[in-house]
């Protein structure tokens, strides 16, 4: 006689049909042959190349976003335009002139002010970020400060770029209040080459700064420090030209795959269309763009519809304070309750390597089988209170639209990040294929499911 406790266990029914596993299986075999997103990064780089946020080569980013949507025949294609101003980063002069001279690699940062004239300063030296914000006021009258730190830690997850980072954000803020003429700082990226990490920095209330900042290449920090060391007399001279240019406008550009039962219901994907101008944008963030798309293709390739709306958003002016990112959230306010997942590729290209969500219980249990379906790509199971889903997601997910985040290998994606080195080249296409695959079958999953996927966290 069977007991209770003798009886076997029943599985609980999955979410996921076997039709469903059986397409998005398909979807991803597809993906790991298909050239598509390798096609589309290179077209966006080599096209359009360098994307300043504002500037009008990401105005003809947009056209060509809008025109690939059209040829790869999504349901609805948009441009949704706003207002931004523009920082424009003008041309730069930077050398050492004492205890010799010596050009160094630099890159003004974004928000820095210009030179009115060539500076010609000695250096204050400063150890790390928090020696300089115990300067007193106004005892750096007639110098440039230089922050040192150490290059940045490389890790999996990018872990170290937040505080390599307080240099560059808030550094600026100390330096003027000591009444340096200008900063100069380690670049922030992990990287031993001389190619110099620019960036945004940080507004104070809603002032920038009045002095120019400038990173230089960690080779060049580096040979700063020994010369410290020395106890060499250091001097700098300078010109930088980087200035705000006024309003101009910006957009984001939106392709829709129109859902067969619940076309209200959007899942929403995609990266960001701007760039630095250093490079090319290839890794940060023509891949996301890229990853995203051809993933979203693929799907619409099936016979049929999912039953939601897949979005694909290609924001713009994320590098200069995800200023399309918070544009859209704004723009669809009224809708957010209908916006169901979102998640963004704005990590590079390297493999995905994790599957992280931030969504209700049930749609939780939709993941770890999700999780299942995708691991042969190489992909575990993540926390499942993890908030965010990428930079642009950050504004949804703080109005409580679900989140997930396919997780990429980083550990040196700081060494190309916002650099001269964002080149398309660093892009290997089977890597970037298992990023589409993984998003195809992900988002195809999401999209179809019957799982209430609606925000009850």
């Amino acid at each position: 006689m069977l007991t209770v406790a003798s009886m076997p266990l029943i599985a609980s029914e999955s979410p996921i049909t076997p039709a469903q596993k059986e397409t998005a299986q398909q979807l991803m075999a597809t993906a790991l042959k298909s050239e598509l997103g390798f096609s589309i990064v290179e077209s966006l780089t080599t096209e359009i190349g360098p994307r300043l946020g504002g500037s009008e080569a990401e105005k003809r980013a947009r056209d060509w976003g809008a025109n690939l949507g059209k040829e790869l025949g999504f349901d609805r294609v948009a441009i949704e335009e706003f207002t931004m101003p523009f920082w424009d980063r003008g041309h730069l002069h930077i050398a050492l002139t004492s205890p010799y001279n010596q050009e160094l690699y630099g890159s003004a940062l974004g928000g820095a002010a210009p030179s009115e004239k060539e500076i010609n300063a000695p250096i204050v030296y400063f150890r790390d970020i928090h020696a300089l914000t115990a300067v007193k006021d106004g005892s750096l009258k007639g110098k440039v400060a230089f922050v040192d730190g150490e290059p940045m830690v490389k890790s999996q997850t990018g872990a170290g770029y937040g505080p390599s980072n307080q240099k560059r954000r808030i550094g600026w803020q100390h330096a003027e209040r000591g009444g340096a003429s200008a900063l100069v700082i380690r670049s922030v990226g992990s990287d031993s080459h001389r190619f110099p990490h620019t960036g945004m920095m940080s507004k104070n209330g809603d002032k920038w700064a009045n002095i120019p900042v400038i990173a230089i290449s960690n080779p060049d920090a580096d040979h700063l420090r020994r010369l410290h060391n020395l106890n060499k007399p250091l001097a700098i001279s300078l010109h930088s030209g980087s200035d705000w240019k006024g309003d101009v406008t910006s957009g984001n550009v939106v392709l829709d795959i129109i859902g067969s039962e619940k076309p209200e219901e959007i899942v929403l994907i995609g990266g960001h269309l701007d760039s630095w101008d250093l490079g090319t944008g290839a890794v940060d963030d023509g891949a996301g763009v890229a990853i995203t798309t051809a993933a979203a293709k693929l799907i619409a390739n099936l016979p049929k519809r999912p039953k939601r709306t897949i979005r694909v958003v290609m924001f713009g002016a994320e590098e200069v304070g995800l200023l399309g990112a918070r544009a859209y959230a704004k723009q669809h306010e009224s809708n957010l309750h209908n916006h169901v997942l979102a998640t963004e590729s704005d990590f590079g290209a390297r493999n995905i390597w994790q599957l992280v969500s931030n969504v209700n219980p049930e749609a939780t249990k939709l993941v770890d089988e999700i999780a299942k379906i995708i691991a042969p790509l190489g992909i575990v199971r993540g926390g499942s209170d993890v908030k965010g889903g990428g930079p642009d997601i950050i504004p949804l997910d703080n109005k409580g639209v679900p989140t997930i985040r396919l997780s990429q290998e980083g550990t040196d994606y700081f060494d190309l990040h916002h650099t001269p080195d964002d080149t398309l080249d660093k892009i290997n296409p089977d890597e970037l294929a298992q990023n589409v695959a993984a998003y195809a079958a992900t988002i195809y999953l999401f999209a179809d499911t019957d799982v209430d996927l609606k925000a009850k966290r």
